[in-house]
């Protein structure tokens, strides 16, 4: 059974995302919980809610079987990504006229856990 969340459009970078997705990849749900708590990184705060939103897919939309909260936690997270989502741009003037271009990068990050090994 696999589970799914996305978050989109959220304004971090996907390379701050990444370091976090990849501490916690391939690690029981449980485990995750764990690293994203003590984690020094302000991504992990998004990372954790969208495990925990992951965590609720796969208790309420479990059309397979029904499942407890506790056998959720052991579910594996097979698959962690972050995507670029549209950059905002925009533009610092500086000096003698020119104008320095300011990208605000947004993310799109995507959780998937699942029940097999």
């Amino acid at each position: 059974m696999l589970s799914t969340a996305h978050l989109k459009f959220v304004r971090t970078g996907p390379r701050k995302f990444r370091r976090v997705l990849d501490a916690i990849r391939g690690k029981k749900a449980r485990e995750a919980f764990e690293i994203l708590n003590f984690a020094p990184y302000l991504a992990a705060r998004d990372v954790q809610k969208l495990l925990k939103s992951a965590v609720y897919n796969a208790v309420n939309n479990g059309k397979a079987k029904s499942i407890t909260e506790k056998e959720a936690l052991d579910l594996k997270i097979i698959d962690a990504f972050a995507d670029q989502g549209p950059t905002l741009k925009r533009s610092q003037p500086r000096s003698r006229g020119r104008a320095f271009p300011i990208m605000k990068r947004t993310s799109h990050v995507t959780l998937v856990l699942s029940d097999m090994n």
